[in-house]
């Protein structure tokens, strides 16, 4: 998975230093929403042609490690 995480840059002043894609402008959460949305992978690789597809392998890897954790509830 290190191999898929190291895809994901993050630069200050680069689409709000959001976590992007091996430094282009586009972001996991472009991504994750064409994804959401319904588009298929091929789909995003025919549209995105510097896009590969373990970009978004990546991306979706970059999000489950980011949930993967507990969730702090402010007590009542």
């Amino acid at each position: 998975m290190s191999d898929l995480l190291s895809r994901i840059t993050i630069e200050d002043g680069k689409r709000g230093g959001r976590p992007c894609i091996r430094q282009m402008r586009i972001t996991v959460g472009d991504i994750l929403g064409w994804l959401a949305a319904g588009m298929s992978e091929a789909e995003i690789l025919t549209d995105y042609e510097e896009l590969e597809a373990d970009d978004i392998r990546a991306s979706l890897a970059y999000a489950a490690r980011e949930l993967d954790h507990a969730s702090v509830t402010a007590a009542a």
